[in-house]
């Protein structure tokens, strides 16, 4: 672990945890966890931008834009279908077993996550904002009613709302905002965040890169966890490097 001070940074002992760090989250009520990709990976589920992830394969915005939908439904639910399978088949991991835990340990504690597998959920955080929705719902395209249960297809793919509608994931897709009311919430809880944890991101998705910038700004601590540096790191308080499941474990266990 290091401990960061703009571009200086003091090297700590191999898998040391600052004192700092743990009397912060000892006295702390407010702790946000900002979650991506990185964490999903331990479950055995592709990254976004990493080797081997599943969009390398495909053009991204003909399997993950309004554009693409329109043109080939068909081709893009089962895409779709085809990712949930891998999700089925994911347990979650002990990274996101710990932040289970962090929610019952601070009165205060919201998750953000950038992942729509669900798995946080599946571990049992509920205090949830999934900045990018989720794979394990659907809605329709046409009348936007949502549709958390799967859904069977009846012959038809994609299936239809009752309204006759096509459904579609209920993810955000390239070009389309985020829900107005997930942001506002999450910028809400980084600007008053004590510490801040940014976990296995690749701090460039914007706007979720910039919450822990607003949460270091208004006063927290900023705490990055990742396997390597990014472009967070030259700003966070503590880097620790690593995967989710190596640190949070240890810092549940020095807090309780």
């Amino acid at each position: 672990m290091h401990r960061v001070r703009g571009y200086k940074r003091e090297k700590m002992r191999e898998n040391e945890l600052s004192l700092e760090l743990l009397a912060r989250l000892k006295s702390a009520q407010r702790v946000v966890a900002l979650t991506g990709a990185g964490i999903s990976a331990e479950s055995g589920l592709p990254t976004f931008r990493g080797n081997g992830g599943l969009w390398k394969k495909y053009k991204a915005e003909d399997l993950a834009s309004i554009e693409g939908f329109l043109q080939k439904p068909d081709v893009v639910w089962e895409w779709y279908e085809y990712r949930r399978s891998i999700y089925a088949q994911a347990k979650p991991n002990a990274g996101h077993l710990a932040l289970a835990e962090f929610e019952k340990i601070f009165p205060g504690f919201t998750l953000i996550t950038q992942n729509t597998d669900g798995l946080h959920r599946m571990a049992g955080n509920e205090n949830i904002l999934e900045l990018h929705g989720s794979l394990r719902r659907n809605r329709c395209h046409s009348c936007g009613k949502l549709y958390p249960e799967k859904v069977e297809q009846n012959g038809k793919i994609p299936p239809r709302c009752a309204c006759g509608g096509m459904l579609r994931p209920d993810v955000v897709w390239f070009g389309e905002p985020l829900s107005p009311f997930v942001l506002d919430k999450a910028l809400e809880v980084s600007s008053r965040a004590e510490v801040f944890f940014s976990i296995g991101t690749s701090a460039l998705v914007q706007p979720a890169a910039t919450l822990p910038l607003l949460a270091r700004r208004k006063g927290a601590a900023l705490v990055e966890i990742n396997i390597e540096e990014t472009p967070l790191t030259s700003q966070a308080d503590f880097f620790l490097r690593g995967t989710s499941s190596e640190w949070l474990g240890k810092i549940k266990e020095r807090i309780v």
